[in-house]
């Protein structure tokens, strides 16, 4: 070679240069496959490359986007993406905040298994796609509980302890689940649910308390004839409610209002951010879109058995 001095120069400063671009993501850390978009296959435990190009650009952008981002849902005009941002960091299984890097790299690995443009970027098309695999895990057959499947709650289980006996009917399987998520959640003292002396929640507490469970079709269209302006992002004209698979919980502010204001609230508050957390141990899995509504759909593999 002539000029061996100058070869190996340039092959040291074009390896420095692709390092720049290149950033070498490590797996998921700390979430099972189920909790990630169903469409992206199975996670891996080799390492995978991440074509990243300007992940401060990125990161800034998330930020803005987090609170600009114009979208529809339900017949509605949305605005950002902040009510989600619990819901979307365990998605991509990540504990950075959106203004974060580590929330763009994250985003970036999980858009490259989601078949998307791995920008790092929060946009349209990604919200879409998260939003997409969050309801494709909800309760897919809505027939109506048979009589025989239900059983009654007593009246300290719910919010409302004066609601009507035939509405306190719950499926068999997802009230023993309930009970179990219960007492694990007032076992984890960092929630701070008030107890009486003999150590259980005292009777005040409301948290986690069921607001509505099984609901018949008539029962609906009565609660839709009451709330015309619901539309289909409240009330659904097929709903998981039917099943007695579906509950309506506690998490705080006002019970089940999907004003923003409020859902800002709720999302916030321990008892929500431990349901995402938690709730999938138990076979709950959240509707995005309103705080306080999980759905039973059993227990997975991957994160336990009965």
């Amino acid at each position: 070679m002539k000029y061996p001095r100058v070869h190996v120069a340039f092959w040291i400063a074009s390896a420095a240069f692709l390092l720049l671009f290149l950033w070498d993501v490590s797996p998921t850390r700390g979430q099972s496959p189920s909790a990630v978009n169903s469409g992206s296959g199975d996670q891996s435990r080799v390492r995978s490359t991440v074509l990243v190009p300007a992940f401060g650009a990125a990161a800034a952008r998330n930020a803005a986007l987090s609170t600009e981002l114009t979208w529809t849902f339900g017949g509605k005009e949305q605005h950002g993406w902040y009510l989600y941002t619990s819901l979307i960091k365990r998605l991509l299984g990540t504990k950075d905040d959106p203004a974060a890097k580590g929330f763009a790299v994250a985003l970036a690995r999980w858009q490259q298994k989601s078949g998307l443009q791995s920008s790092g970027v929060l946009d349209e098309e990604s919200l879409y796609a998260m939003v997409a695999a969050w309801q494709g895990r909800r309760i897919k057959d809505r027939t109506p509980a048979l009589p025989e499947a239900l059983v009654t709650a007593p009246p300290a289980d719910y919010f409302d302890q004066e609601r009507l006996e035939e509405l306190r009917q719950v499926e068999r399987e997802t009230y023993t689940a309930y009970k179990r998520m219960f007492a694990a959640a007032l076992a984890d003292r960092s929630l701070g649910l008030a107890r009486g002396r003999d150590g259980q929640l005292h009777a005040n507490e409301k948290l986690l308390k069921i607001i509505s469970s099984f609901r018949s079709r008539e029962y609906q269209e009565k609660l839709r004839r009451e709330s015309p302006q619901a539309g289909s992002a409240g009330l659904a004209v097929n709903s998981p409610h039917f099943t007695g698979r579906a509950l309506d919980l506690y998490v705080g502010g006002e019970p089940v209002s999907t004003n923003d204001a409020n859902r800002a609230v709720q999302v916030r508050t321990p008892i929500y951010l431990w349901l995402v957390r938690n709730a999938e141990r138990f076979g709950f899995r959240p509707y995005f879109y309103e705080p306080w509504h999980w759905e039973y759909t059993g227990v997975s593999r991957s994160t336990g058995s009965h």
